[in-house]
């Protein structure tokens, strides 16, 4: 499953950890992307994928600017879109410092 900006969804620790109700991993997750502005509880770790409907989404996803423009565009993820790339999905990935969804944008978008 890839998120809307390109996260590889069953290689993040928040979706493995709750596939696997593990409230431990959860706890260590939570204190582990905590900061001094933002105090996360392992209950804001749960998540099911951005995508899924109806389902509970880390902290973060339901707040996500890059993940409210792609549903609004109704893409499957930020590759689809005609903007692609843009400063909004530019500045999360700085932001989360994940080189792999982009690499994992780009192949997608060379498949178009």
């Amino acid at each position: 499953m890839i998120a809307i900006c390109g996260l590889i969804c069953n290689d993040c620790p928040a979706f493995i950890a709750t596939q696997k109700n593990d409230e431990k991993e959860k706890k260590r997750i939570a204190e582990l992307w905590s900061t001094d502005k933002e105090i996360l509880k392992p209950e804001d770790i749960t998540c099911f994928g951005c995508l899924t409907e109806g389902k509970i989404k880390t902290k973060f996803c339901n707040i996500c600017e890059v993940r409210q423009c792609g549903l609004e565009r109704n893409v499957k993820n930020c590759a689809y879109c005609e903007t692609y790339p843009c400063e909004k999905l530019d500045k999360l990935l700085e932001h989360i410092q994940s080189p792999k969804a982009k690499e994992t944008l780009e192949k997608i978008r060379k498949t178009l």
